[in-house]
Parts: C-alpha cells; structure tokens; sequence
C-alpha cells in the first residue's frame, strides 16, 4: 500500500510538470504567433511603402515626359506658324511655296530692314548705336557689349537657320529617295 501511495504522488507530480511544459509550449507559441504576425505586418507597410514610392517615381516620370511632348508640339507648331507666315506649308514631306504670300513676306522684311539701316545709320553719323537684342551700345565714343545678350542673339539665329537647314536637308533626300525610286522603277519597266 505504501509503494502505491508512493507510485500514486510520483505519478500525479510527473503529470503536474507535463501540464506546465504544455501550457509553457502553448504561451511560447503565441508569443512566436504575435512576433511573426507583428513581422509580417511591418514588412507589409514596407513592401506599400515602396510600391507608393515607385508608383510616385512612374507617375512623376510619366508628367515629365508628357510635358516634354507638349513643349515639343509647341515648338513645332510655332516653327509651322512662322513658315506660314512666310508662305511655306509642308505636309506629308511636301512644300508648298505661296509665291504671293512669300513675297509679301519678303516686301515687308525688307521695308523693316530699310528702317531699321536708315536709323542704324543716321545714329552712325551721330556716334550713336544701341542695340539691346544685340547687347551692344555705342555712345560718344564709348562701346559697350554685353556678351550674354550677344551670345543670346547669335544662338537664336543659329536655331532658326538650324531648323531651315534641317528642313531643306530632309526635302533634299526625299527628293533623291523618290529620284531613285522612279529611276528604278523606269529600269524594271523597260
């Protein structure tokens, strides 16, 4: 009887110890649960975080390049505008010159240029030159030059012979492309 009171505490003292290592495993799980999901959560944020940043980067870039398609429209419709003034229209690799219009533009610059020599040069006579687009200014025997104003003057009319250049430049080889197209086509025909 003693040796199974004594089994009998032994035994419910061991199943004491299994009880607190089971609850011990169950709270260390939940606490591992609790880190993981806490982890997750914060990668989560993170992973939103960059994915706002990336799509602010895109829509960022997007405005920029939207931007440049506009300046870049307006450029050329200015560029289209004065041609026209000029009598020039050009469609589909096609010019077409108003002989009228070209020379009513032509009439008129050289009437502007006329006055612009005449003062040039009654102000000559005087010692006088003030050019402010061009950045000189020539006073009573004292010349004064504004290179910025002077580099800004020349880099605008290089801008404006670059685009007639270029323009002439691709009329030029669309006519030799069609040239040797027709030559060509002339050649197979006989």
């Amino acid at each position: 009887m003693r040796y199974l009171l004594m089994s009998f505490i032994l035994l419910f003292s061991l199943s004491g110890c299994q009880d607190k290592e089971q609850q011990n495993t169950e709270v260390q799980t939940a606490h591992d649960a609790k880190i993981a999901q806490q982890a997750r959560a914060e990668a989560l944020a993170e992973f939103e975080a960059e994915k706002k940043e990336q799509l602010a980067q895109v829509q960022a870039t997007e405005a920029k390049i939207k931007a440049l398609k506009v300046q870049a429209t307006t450029k050329t419709q200015t560029e289209k505008d004065k041609l026209s003034e000029m009598g020039v229209k050009m469609d589909n690799d096609v010019i077409t010159i108003d002989t009228n219009k070209t020379k009513n533009f032509l009439k008129d610059f050289s009437k502007k240029m006329e006055k612009k020599m005449k003062k040039i040069s009654k102000d000559l006579d005087k010692g006088i030159i003030e050019s402010k687009e061009a950045g000189v200014d020539i006073n009573n025997g004292h010349i004064n030059i504004d290179l910025n104003k002077t580099q800004d003057l020349f880099e605008s009319w290089s801008k404006k012979i670059q685009v007639f250049v270029n323009e002439f430049d691709d009329v030029a080889k669309n006519l030799d492309k069609n040239n040797t197209d027709k030559t060509k086509e002339n050649n197979a025909a006989n």
